[in-house]
């Protein structure tokens, strides 16, 4: 468990760098002395971020522990977290700008970068390591195969989110 927060930070840290990196290459246009002024400045506010999650989630629970605890304030990271309530949400926050970072599967971006869009997102990050996808029924089923769902319904989060071999 502890791992996991460690590395939900790291990755939340090295997003926060690249938010520099991006501010740094602008500062360096400026004179030396308003550099180092902006310099000083940035080195002792912390970094605003924003984090769009796809859905709030138990298997982000590191991640809410993290937040909790305070260690994305002790990184000088501070963290925005707001709940897109699906994907194409989420991934419109980021490439609006509304949000820094989109916590989402990688599906999302590969839908945007193949209709054509000029301005899509990368994917730097693996948050779980396994799909947090599971099946719950009404009534116990003993001994369950995959062929007992045959003729059944079966309901997703949202449409068009049951998996094509379902």
């Amino acid at each position: 468990m502890k791992k996991r927060i460690i590395s939900i930070t790291l990755i939340l840290a090295m997003a926060a760098a690249s938010l520099l990196a991006c501010t740094s290459k602008e500062e360096s246009k400026e004179t030396t002395s308003t550099t180092d002024t902006k310099k000083e400045e940035t080195a002792s506010k912390p970094v605003k971020v924003t984090l769009n999650e796809v859905a709030h989630s138990i298997f982000y629970a590191p991640m809410y522990v993290a937040i909790e605890e305070g260690y994305f304030e002790e990184e000088g990271i501070d963290l925005a977290l707001v709940t897109g309530f699906g994907a194409d949400k989420t991934m419109t926050a980021v490439l609006s700008g509304s949000a820094d970072i989109g916590f989402m599967g990688s599906e999302a971006s590969i839908y945007t970068y193949n209709e054509g869009a000029n301005d899509y997102v990368v994917n730097f990050a693996q948050l779980t390591q396994r799909a947090g996808n599971f099946l719950v029924a009404r009534e116990e089923i003993p001994d369950f195969t995959w062929d007992a769902l045959k003729e059944k319904t079966i309901l997703g989060g949202r449409k068009g989110v049951i998996h094509i071999l379902m």
